[in-house]
């Protein structure tokens, strides 16, 4: 029950997110008249807010209760969001979606910690789906209500969504408290009491370089976090700004189409991920990740083909988010507890926010490499690109395979550690710990 109120949080947190951010650029440009690059710098503060955000939400989580830590993120996030009805100036509004972006980032290393504390092994790979699939929804269905309330012509015409995303998040902080009430701690876990206080005293004396020296000295991490560059590179940099510039520029479609690609792309989403969950439940997570580099870079060769055929250039468009969808469906479920497992000691929650933080840094890129390029001309210089990040992305998962074999045994399909489940009698000193599940 705990884990359903998870990701039922999940999915009204990120209600939140879509009824805000695809219309706050908009808004504060052309609504509120403080212009583009007002509105570009308010986009940049949100995203340097998640940045700093995501490794200190991951060492908090590894230090205290990561209920707390997820409730009082998600707070700041209410807080930040609704504190946006009131801004008056570009001041007042560069704040509060800086804030916005610290409170929403924060809590979500502390989620997969809880996610990884709660769920037992067999099942952790399914949950990451369902909460996927959850924040997928609901950020689709707020954008689209959103769209059919917002009036961006008067100055209070997104009053109601910034009250609703700040609601929306103090409702999710309120049931992920109420799914933490009476939780097993780590110390009550099948590591034991000491093991437990062993890895928080761990976390207290490690500094902050001193802690990225110990999560990057793991040869394995090191590749995946070129996979997670590269793949956070090859489509979701891109999602929000690049491929509907690159639509409307050079493929010439309607604005239309492009939200009929996002619809597409979360129905796709909802339609595939338990589904392909099951079917890839015996597939070792790197192996998953170099289809999903495959997929990547299909996509891409896709978009070139549409420059080429005007006639079906909107169908081969919206094709694509499908096409992106699919690997989705198998990036989601394994990229956290793969992450999770070969984290140091004590570290867990610090590796996670560390690499949400790397994700974020190189997403926060993409438009402006998308907008140079695209501003430019160099339509296809965008494509070529984008398919070498994306053929990098299978060599980084095919090389993280190699590590992971030599680490765990030459095997096809996950291992203990690969999951992240070892079992606690059989930890070597050295091995990485994985929050425990629930008893």
């Amino acid at each position: 029950m705990r884990t359903k109120i998870l990701i039922l949080a999940s999915a009204i947190g990120m209600l939140g997110w879509g009824t805000v951010l695809p219309y706050q650029y908009a808004y504060a440009a052309n609504t509120r008249g403080w212009g583009a690059l007002a509105a570009a710098l308010a986009s940049t503060l949100f995203s340097v807010g998640a940045l700093v955000a995501a490794p200190i939400g991951g060492r908090l989580a590894d230090r205290f209760d990561p209920v707390v830590v997820a409730v009082t993120a998600k707070l700041v996030a209410a807080v930040g969001v609704g504190g946006l009805v009131l801004a008056d100036s570009p001041a007042a509004f560069f704040t509060g979606m800086f804030v916005f972006g610290l409170g929403l980032t924060a809590a979500t290393p502390a989620a997969s910690v809880l996610v990884l504390r709660w769920v037992r092994a067999e099942d952790r790979r399914k949950v990451f789906a369902y909460k996927f699939t959850a924040e997928a929804v609901g950020m689709a269905v707020g954008a689209f209500v959103a769209g059919q309330l917002v009036d961006l012509s008067r100055p209070d015409g997104m009053t109601w969504a910034f009250v609703a995303a700040g609601v929306g998040f103090a409702l999710s902080a309120g049931l992920i408290y109420v799914a933490g009430v009476g939780a097993p701690s780590l110390a009550d876990s099948e590591l034991g009491a000491t093991a437990g206080r062993s890895a928080g005293d761990a976390v207290d004396r490690v500094g902050v370089l001193d802690g990225l020296r110990r999560i990057f000295a793991v040869p394995a991490l090191r590749w995946t976090a070129l996979v997670t560059v590269t793949l956070a590179l090859g489509f979701y940099a891109q999602f929000e700004s690049g491929l509907p510039a690159y639509a409307l520029t050079v493929l010439d479609v309607r604005e239309s189409t492009i939200g009929l690609a996002a619809a597409v792309n979360c129905l796709v989403i909802v339609a595939l991920q338990v589904v392909v969950v099951r079917l890839t439940a015996k597939r070792s997570a790197p192996s998953l990740l170099m289809v999903v580099g495959g997929i990547w870079t299909l996509s891409w060769v896709v978009l070139s083909v549409a420059q080429l055929e005007p006639a079906i250039a909107s169908a081969l468009f919206v094709t694509t988010f499908g096409i992106f969808a699919v690997g989705e469906t198998m990036y989601a479920p394994v990229l956290n507890p793969l992450t999770a497992s070969l984290a140091p000691a004590g570290m867990v929650g610090t590796t996670l926010g560390t690499f949400t933080a790397i994700q974020t840094t190189f997403s926060a890129l993409g438009p402006l490499v998308a907008g140079a390029l695209l501003g430019a001309g160099l339509a296809n210089g965008f494509l070529v690109m984008h398919v070498v990040i994306s053929l990098t992305a299978v060599y980084g998962a095919w090389r993280l395979r190699g590590a992971l074999r030599r680490h765990g045994g030459a095997t096809t399909r996950p291992t203990p550690e690969q999951d992240g489940h070892m079992d606690a009698g059989s930890r070597r000193p050295d091995a990485p710990v994985v929050a425990p599940a629930a008893a």
